[in-house]
């Protein structure tokens, strides 16, 4: 009866055993793994280019920005000059009006 017994232990644990050999989960299949590492690559990529073409567009709103400044200027400089010959054209006319106003007062 004790031999049995240990047979039966003994093809139980060789079961268990050859059951543990067969049912591990196979490695990664290397098909796998390579798609894995394309979208691995391809995800860099994509995040690559966009850092790129954004910082592009910030070089660019910051060259938009310096034209926008230096058209400002010229805006400003030419309203100024305007706003000079205005003032001197109406000095001008105030002086000939008060010239005028001292002739009429003085006949």
């Amino acid at each position: 009866m004790k031999k049995r017994i240990v047979n039966i232990t003994a093809t139980l644990i060789a079961g268990l055993f050859a059951t543990a050999a067969f049912a591990q989960t196979p490695a990664v299949p290397a098909k796998a793994e390579a798609k894995h590492t394309k979208e691995v690559a391809n995800a860099e990529a994509k995040e690559t280019k966009a850092v790129v073409k954004a910082d592009a567009k910030e070089a660019a709103v910051a060259a938009d920005a310096k034209a926008d400044v230096a058209s400002a200027k010229a805006d400003a400089k030419a309203t100024k000059a305007k706003a000079h010959h205005k003032a001197s054209k109406a000095k001008a006319k105030a002086a000939e009006d008060k010239a005028e106003a001292t002739a009429a007062a003085a006949k």
